[in-house]
């Protein structure tokens, strides 16, 4: 067991856990944060993806160790029910999930590339999204929601 400190969301954590647990299971089990999801573990769906500094990154494989002293943002962190992210907004609008369980690891990919980009062409956005998967086929609609995100943002 170690003692590590974390900012998730805007909030300071200490943790006295075991160094090697993986990001994702400090998150929803010891912080009860269950928006990120696990999806394969292996970091090839996506559906983990948080924002670590500013970079969308997997938290599946990743021990909570790496993370001692970063900032992360988590889908909770950007927006809530009553008051979406502009992102949020242009996924409903756009229709962009069905199932639901790989969005907010797409999201979390898309806030961090409209962060530092926020005139991105559609290769832009799918380079951005190439790790995450979404097996119920909405890509056209994830493209669309995440250019239309853009253009809301730069508003």
């Amino acid at each position: 067991m170690a003692n590590f400190r974390i900012n998730v969301n805007g909030c300071d954590h200490q943790l006295d856990v075991d160094e090697s647990t993986p990001l994702i299971y400090i998150l929803r089990n010891d912080l009860g944060l269950k928006g990120t999801k696990l999806g394969c573990g292996l970091e090839q769906c996506g559906a983990c993806k948080v924002i670590v500094d500013g970079k969308a990154v997997f938290s599946c494989n990743s021990p909570v160790s790496s993370f001692a002293n970063c900032s992360v943002t988590t889908i909770e962190g950007i927006g809530t029910a009553d008051k979406l992210h502009p992102i949020q907004k242009s996924f409903v609008k756009e229709k962009a999930a069905q199932c639901g369980y790989c969005i907010p690891g797409i999201i979390m990919a898309a806030k961090a590339l409209l962060d530092t980009t926020p005139y991105p062409d559609k290769e832009m956005v799918c380079e951005a999204l190439a790790d995450n998967l979404c097996r119920c086929g909405t890509h056209p609609q994830i493209l669309k929601a995440v250019m239309r995100a853009a253009s809301e943002m730069r508003k």
